[in-house]
């Protein structure tokens, strides 16, 4: 069965502002005010709550303070949950995109190193949870992207078939996940990276969601 596997921050959705929302709500509680910036660190966000923390904490001079970060890790956590979706907007045309591949026959599910359950949580409060046949998270297995193993357990979960799968992503660790996968991989030019996705050498990319449905049929039929 063929099938489609997206990751959801910076692909499927936009969630750097409630993201950085929820570090600096962490740096006030501290007293040092808001550290981040929604516009100027948004890739730095869409790598996950610790590299925003340890980014902050650079500006406070303190690079390396590993322990303050996993300190507040927990707490960025309890922020980001109790605000997941008041910044966040899935991409123009990704619902309509994700129902197409449905209706043509793919199965579809999501592959993020979100955990689990705030991707869970995410999705049911944008409406689209029943889209994708399965959700892998950061924390569903052992492992995490870039390690192939929770690629293939959204393939199996949404009752697909590796060898006629594909990743849609945004970074380079989605890039190294299908290649470790042995899938074609994706990348979307609207995400944090923009067209600088082009030098992790994608099979393909893709500029809007109007076109996935071409760019998925010309990689995996």
């Amino acid at each position: 069965m063929r099938t489609v596997i997206f990751d959801l921050d910076g692909t499927l959705a936009d969630t750097s502002g409630d993201l950085i929302a929820a570090a600096n709500a962490c740096f006030r509680a501290l007293g040092h005010g808001e550290l981040l910036d929604p516009a100027r660190d948004q890739f730095t966000a869409l790598r996950g709550g610790k590299a925003m923390l340890t980014l902050g904490y650079e500006r406070l001079g303190r690079a390396g303070d590993i322990a303050a970060v996993e300190a507040q890790y927990p707490l960025l956590l309890r922020h980001y949950a109790d605000a997941i979706d008041r910044h966040t907007r899935l991409y123009p045309g990704a619902v309509a995109a994700v129902e197409a591949l449905a209706a043509s026959g793919y199965r579809v599910g999501i592959c993020t190193n979100k955990p689990a359950e705030l991707a869970e949580t995410l999705l049911m409060r944008l409406g689209v949870r029943e889209l994708f046949a399965s959700v892998i998270g950061a924390d569903t297995l052992p492992v995490r992207k870039p390690d192939p193993a929770p690629y293939r357990a959204a393939v199996e979960g949404a009752g697909g078939t590796l060898g006629r799968s594909l990743l849609v992503g945004d970074t380079e660790t989605d890039r190294a996940t299908a290649r470790a996968a042995g899938v074609p991989c994706v990348l979307v030019t609207f995400g944090p990276e923009g067209v600088g996705v082009r030098r992790h050498d994608p099979d393909g990319l893709l500029d809007h969601y109007r076109d996935l449905g071409g760019v998925v049929s010309g990689l995996i039929g």
